[in-house]
Formats: C-alpha cells, sequence, structure tokens
C-alpha cells in the first residue's frame, strides 16, 4: 500500500508507465508549497487557498490510486508474466513419441487459439515418419504463464499404435517444459560461456530462411543447455530470441534447484514443477486422461486433444491449487 503522504517520485520517473504521473505530482507537490507559502504572508488568501490546498490533496491522492494500480498490475504481471516459451520433447517411446508430441503441440495451439493468445513457432524438429522430435513455440497473451504453468513434467501415452499388428497397448512420454519470460531476471551470462552456431533453417519459410544461415543455436557451455531458434528470416532476431529462451531456461534451472530445497517442507505443492515429474496419462483404450499430481481423471481424450476441452483440465488445476492455498494461509 502506498503511502498517501508520500511518492518517491525519482522512483516512479524511472517506470515508462508511471513517470507521467509521477511529473504531475511533481508538479501538485509545488503548486502547494508554494500556495502555503504566499498564506502564510497574505491573511487575504487563506481561505481561498484553504479551498485551493484540499483540490490539490484531493488530485494528489487520485494520483496515488493510479500509481498504486500500475504497482499492482506490475507485481502481478512479474509473478505470472503474459510471455512463456513452450518446449515439447518426444521421449521413450520412438515414432510414437514423436507422433503423440505433434498432437500435443496441436492441441495447445488450438487451446492457444481460443485463448485469443499469439503463439510463434521458435523452431521443430521433424522426426522421419512425422511427429516432433522436438518442437519450441512463444505464447503471448493475457494470463498465459497463470493457466500454463503446471504443464510442465512427463505426459504419458498409452494406446496401441497404428503399426501395431499384435493389438499391444504401447506406453511412451513426451516431455513439456514452460518457461515464463520475466522482465527482470537474476541470471546473468558471460558471453565467453556461450558457443553460437548459424545454419541453414528447414521448411517453409521461402529462399531467404532455406538458402541463408539464419537458424542461430546457442549452447551455454557450464551447463550444457541448448536451444536453436528458427523462427525469423532476420539472423539477428533469431539470435535475440534464442538469447531470451536460454535465459529462460537457466531461470527455470535456477528455480527447480531452489525449490528443491524446500519442496519437502511445502505443503499441498502441485507437483515438484520439474519437467522431468510424471505429471499425467493419456489412456486411448479406457478413453480417459488422468492428472497423478491430483488424483483427477477425464473422459473423451480427442476433444481434449482437439483444445475445445483443454481448459477443464487447466481450471481444475488452478481451482485445486487455489484451494490449498487457502488451506496454508488458515493454518499459520
Amino acid at each position: 500500500m502506498l503511502n498517501l503522504k508520500y511518492m518517491d517520485i525519482a522512483k516512479y520517473k524511472k517506470n515508462h508507465k508511471t513517470s507521467y504521473l509521477a511529473d504531475m505530482y511533481e508538479k501538485l507537490d509545488k503548486e502547494e508549497i508554494d500556495l502555503k507559502a504566499l498564506m502564510e504572508t497574505d491573511d487575504s488568501m487563506r481561505e481561498l487557498g484553504q479551498a485551493d490546498l484540499e483540490n490539490i490533496e484531493v488530485q494528489k491522492k487520485e494520483i496515488m490510486r493510479q500509481v498504486e494500480a500500475i504497482d499492482t498490475a506490475d507485481k502481478q504481471e512479474e509473478e505470472f508474466p503474459n510471455e512463456l516459451i513452450m518446449e515439447i520433447r518426444a521421449g521413450a517411446g520412438g515414432d510414437e513419441a514423436a507422433l503423440f508430441a505433434e498432437e500435443l503441440a496441436t492441441m495447445y495451439r488450438a487451446y492457444a487459439a481460443n485463448q485469443g493468445w499469439q503463439v510463434s513457432i521458435l523452431d521443430e524438429s521433424k522426426a522421419d515418419v512425422g511427429g516432433y522430435k522436438e518442437f519450441s513455440m512463444e505464447v503471448h497473451g493475457r494470463d498465459v504463464y497463470r493457466r500454463l504453468m503446471y504443464e510442465t513434467g512427463v505426459h504419458r501415452v498409452q494406446r496401441v499404435p497404428e503399426t501395431e499388428k499384435m493389438g499391444r497397448v504401447h506406453t511412451s512420454t513426451v516431455s513439456i517444459a514452460i518457461l515464463p519470460i520475466r522482465k527482470h531476471t537474476d541470471v546473468e551470462i558471460n558471453p565467453a560461456d556461450i558457443e553460437l552456431e548459424f545454419s541453414r533453417a528447414g521448411g517453409k519459410g521461402g529462399q531467404n530462411v532455406n538458402k541463408v544461415e539464419t537458424a542461430v543455436r546457442l549452447f551455454h557451455k557450464p551447463t550444457g543447455l541448448a536451444v536453436r531458434v528458427t523462427a525469423e528470416r532476420s539472423q539477428l532476431k533469431n539470435r535475440e530470441k534464442a538469447m531470451m529462451m536460454l535465459t529462460a531456461m537457466l531461470q527455470e534451472k535456477k528455480d527447480s534447484e531452489e525449490a528443491a530445497k524446500f519442496a519437502a517442507n511445502k505443503k499441498g505443492q502441485l507437483g515438484t514443477g520439474n519437467r522431468s515429474e510424471k505429471i499425467r496419462t493419456y489412456n486411448f483404450p479406457q478413453d480417459r486422461i488422468t492428472d497423478h499430481r491430483i488424483g483427477e481423471s477425464w473422459h473423451n481424450i480427442a476433444t481434449i486433444l482437439s483444445g475445445e476441452k483443454l481448459g477443464d483440465i487447466i481450471e481444475t488445476l488452478a481451482n485445486f491449487k487455489g484451494e490449498v492455498a487457502q488451506v496454508e494461509i488458515g493454518d499459520e
């Protein structure tokens, strides 16, 4: 809560969202000082000046109210950014895992479209039989991280592949990582720790994308993390996106390590938030999806994979977390 008697003008002048309000507040402050000085030297101005002082105070309070609203919105956006990167990687299961990875990518893209979010594919690595070995996309939109944050983890599929002649059910896995893009990060990257490679980008995009070395790959030597971006026709833009992606991955790694230290003492945690944790099973023979963190199941896999009913799962997870948070507050 802001102190209505005082505003840190210098602080709010640095924020482009509040700089004009800070200027207005500073101007009112000066008017108030000048008016009080005049009232002390001129008795005839006291009654008239008092009304002006009250008007100035009303204006200052309204400015403070607006600044507080912007402050609150900024803090919420820092905790739940409106921009993220989703990584989807085929795991155990070979071709079937790659096919399922593409189905999940299609599901999330459809869900994003239904939410009115903007999606930009950063990179895709196709498997020989179709599907994705790896896929990454950037997603922008209101509440994007708040809604997708619990999708990180291993998604397991159980079904009979089309190539299976004996009718046996196969189990395959796909890992998903949700990487929020934060405006402020405590990750520092030493340029000397990065290996930079350029190559031609495959797939759609015209002659420029396919014939010029626009694809960018960054390798972070201390951690072994690597990112590749082919989305843009410009090498420079791909490099910027790759650095943004690497920063988000390093931040996730740091956050996961910190969370692991305190996980045992954190009541009601909705899973570990680690990309290696098995969180969900898609059982096709039984037409059932189960989230193992909360023990809930949903039927009609086809409708969910179309993106139409994915919101039911996402809302249930969000509500579960909200209920846990209320219990924890009550126990404190």
